[in-house]
């Protein structure tokens, strides 16, 4: 009795052993020992020529010493379908570890993740899905997932319950009501081709106009193919006030921001939950107001008005959005007769 005791624990031992083994093993080989399993090939070759090269696979992905036992599970269960001959067709990154990446963003780009953390794509699951006066108006549908939730394995009724427009709702999930709808990586992607990050000295400074505008990693994450999108893939809308065509910047990083904040299908600047600008704002990007990861506007207006508007005036004081959100001139498409009824006096000279 006390013999099969002794090779029962030495059994559990060993198999407790064997995936943080393995994972020692394939670290050592800086990555290449990942491909050892075929499927992983492809993967391995895109962080070879990523932004991240330079990154470990275990830094983001966890190893041999990651403490979280739904990991070191998940590795022996990929080892299993692998020896047996049935991997999957492709490898998914579920929610669950989406989620847990977004910690490992935050070692190194702590200002950007402090910022997303505080902005409105920092929202939780709970907030986005259990908003009452929104719910009440319109009905929750997989179509939401979209933009909030787009990892999510499942459609709207997996996630909430009821899906009405009375409740009270609730998430049957209950452990992604503090999880953000809205992660790193629904728009960076890892392994997007591209030169790492370097700081420029002086002597190697480049001009502006060869300076890069867009990270390679920018991209967003189709739920429906489940595969990246690269920004300079993405299509900018061709949009419309009445009949005539609005101008819009060549910004490109815009074609990510209208993927989600985007117009009905008439095109019509302001449908739906598109913000393009118009009036004196027409023609410039939604980047040169909006900080990039916490979407702060308090700054925008001193970037292009260090003091007064053409009038003279304070224009952070002036009866627009920006200063009150009860105000009728949203910021974004304010011009200029609809402070001058009676038309736009003449500018003094001085």
């Amino acid at each position: 009795m006390k013999r099969a005791l002794a090779i029962s624990a030495l059994l559990v031992v060993a198999t407790l052993l064997l995936v943080p083994g393995a994972s020692l093993y394939y670290e050592s080989g800086g990555g290449k020992g990942c491909t050892r399993c075929h499927e992983m090939q492809t993967l391995y070759d895109q962080w070879h020529t990523s932004s991240h090269r330079g990154i470990a696979c275990e830094k983001c992905h966890g190893g041999a010493l990651t403490m979280d036992a739904a990991f070191h599970w998940n590795n022996a269960t990929r080892v299993y379908s692998h020896l047996r001959g049935d991997p999957p067709e492709r490898l998914g990154f579920g929610n669950r570890y989406v989620q847990t990446m977004v910690e490992q963003c935050k070692d190194c780009h702590r200002q950007e993740h402090a910022a997303w953390q505080t902005g409105p794509h920092g929202a939780t699951y709970a907030r986005i899905f259990l908003d009452k006066p929104h719910n009440t108006k319109n009905m929750l549908i997989d179509d939401c997932l979209r933009c909030h939730g787009m990892h999510f394995e499942g459609g709207i009724g997996a996630l909430v319950a009821p899906v009405n427009r009375t409740g009270p709702w609730r998430l049957t999930r209950t452990e992604l009501a503090a999880m953000p709808a809205m992660p790193c990586l629904t728009c960076h992607e890892m392994h997007r081709e591209g030169p790492p990050l370097k700081k420029i000295s002086l002597e190697g400074s480049v001009p502006g106009p060869s300076q890069e505008v867009t990270r390679p990693s920018l991209a967003l994450f189709d739920r429906r193919a489940q595969q990246y999108i690269p920004v300079a893939d993405l299509p900018m809308p061709a949009m419309l006030e009445g009949t005539r065509a609005v101008k819009t910047s060549p910004d490109r990083r815009q074609a990510l921001c209208y993927q989600c904040h985007a117009p009905l299908a008439t095109m019509q600047v302001g449908s739906g939950d598109d913000r393009t600008g118009l009036g004196v704002h027409e023609g410039i990007s939604c980047l040169a107001c909006h900080a990039q990861h916490g979407e702060q506007t308090r700054a925008s207006c001193a970037n292009c008005h260090p003091k007064m508007s053409n009038c003279g005036l304070d224009v952070e004081k002036m009866d627009t959005t920006f200063a009150s959100t009860r105000s009728k001139h949203n910021v974004h498409w304010v011009k200029c007769q609809d402070c001058h009824r009676a038309g736009v006096p003449k500018k003094k000279l001085t």
